[in-house]
């Protein structure tokens, strides 16, 4: 990963129930790219992360509240999976304004199994070609997404992946787009 991230600012929005792995894995590779990287989440202290939505996996520190949040004081978002963590997410107010403004400004946005849930809370997946996890699908096309079976899709701003099993190719182009480089060959929507 050669794309440079010193001074970006990415802020990681999560909940309880997070997928272990979608949370840990992108966030070492953009630590590693020089990210800052921030968890935000519905409330202080820490969230509980799972592994296959089932096996309690240890926690995060949460580093701010999303009520509290500027879209204009990071870079990039990524909203890892698990089922419990999108579905805490969508139901918060501050939460899907967050991802809905920052949508809206162009920045990019990252979300992996079933993280897209936020992204049809907030309203912005019409007319947008995205990936998710299987289970998801029918309700990416019902909120007007053209779904594909993907490792990886970049439409625009938003990046998107189907499971921690694309993991390593969601790492990379994470990177590359949080920094301004392209290695995805963008979806047309």
């Amino acid at each position: 990963m050669a794309a440079d991230l010193q001074g970006r600012r990415v802020a990681i929005l999560a909940a309880d129930g997070v997928e272990r792995v979608e949370l840990e894995q992108p966030r070492e590779a953009l630590d590693r790219a020089g990210a800052r990287t921030e968890v935000l989440s519905v409330h202080d202290g820490e969230i509980q992360a799972r592994d296959n939505d089932l096996d309690a996996a240890g926690t995060f520190t949460v580093d701010g509240l999303v009520a509290d949040a500027s879209v204009g004081d990071y870079d990039a978002l990524l909203l890892p999976g698990g089922t419990v963590n999108p579905d805490q997410l969508r139901v918060d107010e501050d939460a899907v304004s967050f991802v809905r403004e920052f949508v809206e400004s162009g920045k990019p946005v990252a979300a992996i199994c079933h993280g897209p849930w936020t992204l049809i809370e907030a309203g912005v997946v019409t007319g947008r070609t995205l990936t998710s996890f299987p289970s998801i699908r029918t309700d990416l096309r019902n909120a007007g997404a053209e779904v594909v079976d993907e490792d990886v899709v970049v439409d625009e701003n938003l990046i998107t992946s189907r499971s921690p099993d694309d993991l390593p190719a969601f790492c990379d182009t994470i990177v590359s787009r949080f920094a301004g480089t392209s290695t995805q060959q963008e979806a047309t929507s």
